[in-house]
C-alpha cells in the first residue's frame, strides 16, 4: 500500500485559535503565496502520520486518539492539499505547471475580465519601515495617548461650537477649486493612514506585514494591506485590534481635524481638515463596517465572534437550507451548529445577498454613465452578469443537476409556484393611473399693465361683471403727448386752407396734408395706448390676488401682476403622464382628482390627451426642485422634464376645497396592463433610447 503523496518541504504549521466551540486549531502557511489554511484536529493527526499510507494512518488515529475516522475523510484531506497546490510536484504535475505558466493569461479574455473586476498591486514591502517605526509610534498605545486624543478632541468641539456658523457655512465652499483641491488632499490623507494603522498594529502584535498596495476594484482604486499573518494569532481579540485598528485611526485623525480646522486660518489647509473632521471618517464608517462586504467591516465582525470565513460558511448553510426545503434534497448541512446558530447564518446569508445585490447594481449602473455609451453597455453586461446572474445561474445548474433527486411533491410545489408568480406578473391587474397634477379654473386671466404706469383706481376683489373696470392706469406724458399731438393737428387744419391760393401752394399743400395724416395717425395712436390702461374684464367671475399694497398713484411696471381674474364656475386639472402609459389614457375617461393634504376626492372626466410631448412644465408647484414629483432640467428660459411627459387635461365635477390652484394626483381609469408588459415596454424603451450611439 503506496503512503500519501509528499508534502512540500516548505510548508509551515502554525498552531492557530481554536474553533468556536474549542476544539484546536491550526494553520497551514504556504510561503509562496502567503496563504493560510486553518485545519482541525483530524487534520492535525493525519500530517503527524503523513509518512503512513492512509489505511494505517486511520488505524492508528482511532487507535491512539479518541476520534472516530474513516480512509474516505483522510482521502479528501489528501485532494484538499492538491487542490491547493500544497503536496510536492509529481513530474506530471511539474509538466502541467511549466505548460500552464508558459501560457500568456494576458490573451485570455477571462484574464482581462478578472483584472477589469479586482487585481492587487503590491507597491511596497514596508517590513523594515514598520520595525524602524515601532519605537517613535509606541508612546501612541499608551492610556496617557488616549486622554490627550479625547481632551483634544473635545477641545475642538468646544471651540467648532463657539464658531458654529462658519463651520456649516464652510460645507459650502468645498466644491470650490480649493476646496476639492483640500478634498483630494485630505482624502490620500486619510486613507494613507488608515493603512497605516493595520500595518503598525499588525506589526506592534508580531505581525509580518508582506506587502501594502493598490487594489483595482472595477478599475476604482483602494489602498490595501496585506496582513493575511494576522491568522497566526491565536487570541481573536488581536486580530480584532489589526482589523479595527484603520477605522480608529480614521475617528481619531478627525478629532485631531476638528482642533486643526478651529486654529487654523482660512484656505486649502483648513478645508482639508473640516473634510477630515466631518466627510471623511463618515464615509469610512458607511463603507468599511458593513459586515456584508469584503472590507473591514467583515473581518471585524469575523474576529468579534471568532468565526472565520464568515460570507462562505453562511453561504453554504443558506443554500443547504434552501435545497432541502424548497427541492426536498437530502442535503445535510455542511458544518453542525447549534439550531440557534444555524438560523442565524441563514438570516445573515440572505442579508448579504440583498445587501450586494443593491451594492452591485449600483456599481453596475454607475459604471455605464461613468464611460462612454459602447463601452458602457459592455462593461455593464459584464457586471450584470458576473456579480448577480452568475451566482444566480450557477445555483440553477446544481438545481438542474441534481432534479432527479427532487420528490415529486417539490416539483409540483416548484411549478405551480412559478406558475402562480407568472401569472400574476402577466395577469392585466392594474386600471388605474396615477399622475401629478394642477387644478386649476379653466378661464382665468392674469392682469398686467401693459405698459409702465401710474395706478388711478383699482377695482376691489370680488365677482365682476364681463366688461367691467378691473383697473384704471394713466401715463403722465401720454396726456401731454396727447395736447401737443392736437394743438398740432389744429395748426395744420388751418394752415391748410391758406395754402390754395398762392403760386406754389400745390407743392405745400401735399407737404402739409402728409403732416395732417401723420398727426392724425399719432392721435389714433395715442387713443389706443390710452385705451389699453382702461383694464376690463373679459367674462364674469371672481377678481382676485389684488396685491393690497396697490393704492392709486402707485407705479407698475409690466411684469408685476395687477390681480386675477376666474371662472369659478368651471375647473380643469393638468396631468402630465410618463410617455409608456400615455397609450392607455383615452377622452372620456373617468378620472378622481386627489388635492394635497385634503382626504376627499373630486370626480373627473378625461378631456383631452396631448399627442405630443410636453416641452416645458408651466407648473413650478409640479417641478421636483419645488416640492413636486417631476425631475426637470433647465432649458433656456424654462424648465423642461427629462423624462418624456404627456399632459393629459381633465375636466372636474365639482369645486376644489379651496378657490386657487391646487397640487395633487390625478388617478384616471385607464386600459387595464400587467406588470410584466410594463417591464418588457419600459425595458425594451430604454434599450432603444440608449442604442442610439
Amino acid at each position: 500500500m503506496p503512503p500519501a503523496p509528499p508534502l512540500r518541504e516548505d510548508l509551515r504549521l502554525h498552531q492557530s485559535a481554536p474553533f468556536p466551540d474549542g476544539a484546536p486549531a491550526w494553520a497551514i502557511q504556504d510561503p509562496i503565496t502567503n496563504r493560510f489554511y486553518r485545519i482541525g484536529w483530524l487534520e492535525y493527526e493525519c500530517l503527524l502520520r503523513w509518512h503512513l499510507p492512509p489505511a494505517k494512518m486511520v488505524a492508528d488515529i482511532n487507535a491512539s486518539t479518541t476520534l472516530e475516522v474513516d480512509e474516505e475523510q483522510v482521502t479528501e484531506f489528501i485532494k484538499f492539499l492538491d487542490q491547493h497546490s500544497l503536496l510536492r510536484a509529481t513530474p506530471q504535475k511539474v509538466e502541467q505547471l511549466q505548460k500552464k505558466s508558459g501560457e500568456a493569461k494576458w490573451k485570455s479574455g477571462k484574464w482581462w475580465l478578472h483584472t477589469y473586476l479586482f487585481i492587487r498591486i503590491p507597491l511596497v514591502r514596508p517590513q523594515r519601515f514598520l520595525q524602524a517605526m515601532m519605537p517613535w509610534v509606541a508612546p501612541l498605545f499608551t492610556r496617557t495617548a488616549l486622554w490627550l486624543l479625547m481632551g483634544a478632541t473635545a477641545l475642538g468641539l468646544i471651540l467648532v461650537a463657539r464658531q458654529w456658523d462658519t463651520f456649516v457655512h464652510s460645507f459650502m465652499d468645498m466644491l470650490s477649486p480649493s476646496g476639492l483641491a483640500g478634498f483630494a488632499l485630505a482624502l490620500i490623507v486619510s486613507k494613507t493612514l488608515h493603512e497605516m494603522g493595520h500595518a503598525l498594529v499588525a506589526t506592534r502584535l508580531g505581525v509580518r506585514v508582506a506587502h501594502m498596495g493598490v487594489a483595482m476594484v472595477v478599475l476604482w482604486p483602494m489602498l490595501y494591506t496585506d496582513t493575511s499573518e494576522s491568522w497566526r494569532l491565536r487570541n481573536h481579540r488581536q486580530r480584532l485590534a489589526i482589523s479595527i485598528a484603520g477605522i480608529t485611526t480614521e475617528v481619531a485623525l478627525a478629532g485631531l481635524a476638528t482642533l486643526a480646522w478651529a486654529l487654523l486660518e482660512d484656505g486649502m489647509l483648513r478645508q482639508s481638515m473640516l473634510y477630515l473632521a466631518t466627510t471623511g471618517w463618515i464615509l469610512s464608517l458607511a463603507l468599511n463596517a458593513s459586515p456584508f462586504m469584503r472590507f473591514d467591516g467583515y473581518f471585524i465582525a469575523s474576529d468579534v465572534l471568532n468565526f472565520p470565513n464568515l460570507h462562505e460558511r453562511a453561504g453554504a448553510t443558506a443554500k443547504a437550507f434552501m435545497r432541502r426545503k424548497l427541492l426536498g434534497l437530502n442535503e445535510p448541512d455542511p458544518e453542525n451548529f447549534r439550531p440557534e446558530v444555524q438560523w442565524k447564518l441563514r438570516l445573515f446569508a440572505y442579508i448579504t445577498w440583498l445587501y450586494r445585490l443593491t451594492v452591485f447594481l449600483g456599481i453596475a449602473f454607475a459604471v455605464y454613465y461613468f464611460f462612454f455609451k459602447a463601452l458602457g453597455i459592455f462593461l455593464l453586461g459584464v457586471e450584470l452578469w458576473w456579480f448577480v446572474a452568475k451566482p444566480i445561474w450557477t445555483e440553477l445548474m446544481v438545481w438542474k443537476k441534481r432534479w432527479a433527486e427532487v420528490p415529486p411533491r417539490n416539483r409540483l410545489m416548484i411549478w405551480g409556484f412559478a406558475a402562480a408568480v407568472l401569472f400574476l406578473m402577466a395577469f392585466p391587474w392594474s386600471a388605474d393611473l396615477k399622475a401629478p397634477g394642477v387644478a386649476r379654473a379653466e378661464r382665468q386671466q392674469v392682469i398686467y399693465s401693459p405698459l409702465p404706469a401710474q395706478v388711478i383706481a383699482l377695482t376691489a376683489q370680488g365677482p365682476v361683471k364681463a366688461g367691467q373696470a378691473l383697473a384704471q392706469l394713466d401715463m403722465p406724458d401720454l396726456l401731454a403727448r396727447q395736447q401737443r399731438n392736437a394743438a398740432s393737428v389744429e395748426a395744420l387744419s388751418r394752415q391748410l386752407p391758406q395754402l390754395m391760393g398762392r403760386e406754389q401752394g400745390l407743392d405745400e399743400q401735399q407737404a402739409t396734408i402728409q403732416r395732417l395724416q401723420e398727426q392724425l395717425a399719432e392721435n389714433r395712436a395715442i387713443q389706443e395706448e390710452a385705451a389699453q390702461l382702461q383694464l376690463k374684464a373679459d367674462f364674469a367671475g371672481d377678481w382676485r390676488d389684488v396685491d393690497p399694497h396697490l393704492r392709486a398713484g402707485a407705479w407698475v411696471n409690466t411684469k408685476i401682476p395687477l390681480g386675477v381674474l376666474v371662472d369659478p364656475q368651471s375647473w380643469i386639472v393638468d396631468a402630465y403622464v410618463d410617455q409608456q402609459q400615455i397609450h392607455r389614457i383615452a377622452p372620456g375617461a373617468k378620472a378622481e382628482f386627489w388635492p394635497q393634504r385634503w382626504g376627499k376626492a373630486i370626480e373627473a372626466t378625461v378631456l383631452e390627451v396631448d399627442s405630443a410631448r410636453s416641452q416645458q412644465l408651466p407648473y413650478t408647484t409640479l417641478d421636483a426642485r419645488h416640492g413636486g414629483t417631476v425631475a426637470t432640467q433647465p432649458h433656456e428660459k424654462e424648465v423642461q422634464p427629462i423624462e418624456a411627459m404627456y399632459r393629459v387635461r381633465l375636466k372636474l365635477s365639482e369645486y376644489p376645497p379651496q378657490m386657487r390652484e391646487l397640487r395633487g394626483t390625478a388617478h384616471i381609469r385607464a386600459e387595464r396592463s400587467s406588470w410584466l408588459w410594463h417591464v418588457l415596454q419600459n425595458g425594451l424603451a430604454v434599450v432603444i433610447r440608449e442604442s442610439g450611439f
